[in-house]
């Protein structure tokens, strides 16, 4: 049986008017969502924070957990709030009997290749060994362990120290990492 072509054109017709009314419900629904993208929400800032995983990076202890954060969700933005503009990190090469440093840029490419190829990432911040400052300047060493999985058969088991200069402008305004000097011997 053949069909007809104006049912054809009927039915092309209806479909067309039955896809510009569910397209248009989809616009009048999501309207109220236009300043919104429910896969890219806002970071809840307001003092109640809604029961927000985020530390108060005020605090020395915000600063580990904001850390600890992010790199349990391997969360890039979490973590580039924690460096300063003029970050330096500074580790020893043992093989070549010399410390080597690079900036915050670098760091932040190195993280980012460490978060994307790692299956998950457990940081465990130990004891404070080392502290002194003020309200505007401080050092903290800190010893930790990290476990790196990069599959089933490749992980990783750091237990180092670090020694962290942190500083900020003024008591209200949160800490930021300027120095971070891998203290651990591997």
């Amino acid at each position: 049986m053949i069909a007809h072509p104006g049912c054809i054109a009927l039915r092309t017709t209806a479909t067309l008017r039955m896809s510009a009314a569910i397209a248009g419900l989809c616009c009048a629904l999501l309207g109220g969502l236009s300043s919104c993208n429910p896969f890219a929400p806002e970071i809840d800032t307001s003092a109640s924070g809604g029961g927000s995983t985020l530390a108060d990076q005020s605090t020395i202890e915000g600063v580990f957990q904001n850390f600890q954060y992010a790199y349990t969700f391997r969360d890039t933005t979490m973590y580039g709030r924690l460096l300063a503009q003029d970050f330096v990190f500074t580790y020893r090469d043992y093989d070549k009997v010399v410390d080597l440093s690079w900036g915050r840029d670098e760091d932040m490419r190195i993280t980012s290749r460490l978060f994307d190829n790692a299956q998950s990432l457990n940081l465990v911040w130990n004891n404070i060994v080392g502290f002194g400052g003020d309200s505007l300047r401080a050092d903290v060493t800190r010893s930790f362990n990290l476990t790196v999985t990069f599959n089933p058969s490749d992980i990783v088991r750091v237990d180092g120290r670090v020694s962290l200069h942190l500083q900020r402008n003024a008591a209200a305004e949160p800490w930021k990492i300027t120095l971070w000097k891998d203290e651990s011997n591997y």
